[in-house]
Parts: structure tokens; C-alpha cells; sequence
């Protein structure tokens, strides 16, 4: 079902005051696939999991062990490629620098958005006392 025309101006408003205040991480998110790994790192991960089944296949017909274990590595290199996110913006450095950077600028100015969810937060919880 697609977006009425009111929903998609609201997600497009959105999608720029996402771009406007933190362009690291719009850069990412659309370096990435939705699911959060890059298409580049799953094609590389396949191809080295693929690569060590071949040398586990290579140790088989060889009736050699230390060749197989050499292969189920390799095939395990590949599965962690795939599965890894980088060695973007969650290091923990990427955190450091923003939390630096952050006390040094002061308080960051808070979105109109933002401060509209948590005036309904405060009415609602006043409501509830």
C-alpha cells in the first residue's frame, strides 16, 4: 500500500532534518543496505566463505587434516566478514570524538520535532500522576 501524500511530505521532511543534523550518520545509512550490512562486505564474505569450502574440499580428496582446518578457518574469515558491520561511526572512537565534540560546542540545538515528543511525553506523564 503506498504512502498517502500527507505521509510521504512528512517522511520526506523527515529524511532532511535527519540529513541537516547528523550527516555521519546519513552517510552511513545510505552506505549500507537496510538490514545494516554493506552489499560490498556480503559479496566479499560469500567469496572467502566459498573460497575456504573449496580448500576443505581440497583437504578432503587430499586425505590431508591441517589442509581442512585451514579451510574451515578461511570459511569462518568469510562468515565473520559477512556478519561484521565495519569499522565505521560504531567504534568506539567515532563515539569519543562525537561526545568531545559535543562538550566542547555546548548543548545541541534540540529540533522542533524533538521538543514537540517530549512536551506530549511531559503532558502525558502529568496526566497520569
Amino acid at each position: 500500500m503506498p504512502l498517502s501524500e500527507r505521509e510521504q511530505r512528512m517522511l520526506d521532511e523527515l529524511e532532511a532534518q535527519l540529513r541537516t543534523e547528523d550527516p555521519r550518520l546519513d552517510t552511513h545509512l545510505r552506505d549500507s543496505r537496510p538490514g545494516g550490512v554493506s552489499v560490498r562486505r556480503v559479496v566479499l564474505g560469500v567469496a572467502i566463505a566459498v573460497a575456504g569450502l573449496a580448500v576443505v574440499l581440497l583437504g578432503v580428496s587430499l586425505q590431508n587434516v591441517i589442509v581442512g582446518v585451514v579451510g574451515v578457518a578461511v570459511m569462518g574469515a568469510g562468515v565473520y566478514v559477512l556478519s561484521s558491520r565495519g569499522s565505521g561511526d560504531s567504534s568506539g572512537a567515532g563515539r569519543a570524538d562525537a561526545g568531545a565534540r559535543a562538550a566542547a560546542g555546548g548543548k545541541k540545538k534540540e529540533s522542533a520535532f524533538m521538543s514537540r515528543l517530549e512536551q506530549q511525553w511531559d503532558e502525558r506523564r502529568g496526566q497520569g500522576r
